[in-house]
């Protein structure tokens, strides 16, 4: 009988563990932070991809916490911009921090 008396406290260990081990903190990022982030770069991404001058290819995209930053070569001041403006226009991107050089 001793074995089924530990069953609850094992459990709620489990649990406790479980729900530590998602939680986020300042330097990671919990499970639903994760796919948000994923969801802000594609709809970025998307945006770009919508410019009909932008080459979004050459334009990479990192999203954490809803900071978004680009980083990449482009051809000139314009596609930066155009870069950024599509960036900000995304609903849930909380910060544009512009890493794109010119060629």
């Amino acid at each position: 009988m001793k074995p089924l008396q530990s069953l609850p406290a094992l459990l709620g260990a489990l649990l406790l563990a479980a729900t530590v081990g998602c939680a986020s903190t300042s330097t990671s990022e919990s499970t639903g932070e994760y796919l948000d982030d994923t969801v802000l770069t594609a709809n970025v991404k998307a945006a770009m991809v919508n410019q009909p001058d932008l080459k979004a290819s050459e334009i990479n995209v990192e999203t954490y916490k809803g900071a978004v930053q680009l980083s990449g070569f482009v051809s000139s001041q314009e596609e930066i911009d155009k870069a950024v403006a599509a960036a900000r226009s995304i609903n849930g991107v909380k910060s544009v921090t512009n890493d794109m050089r010119l060629k």
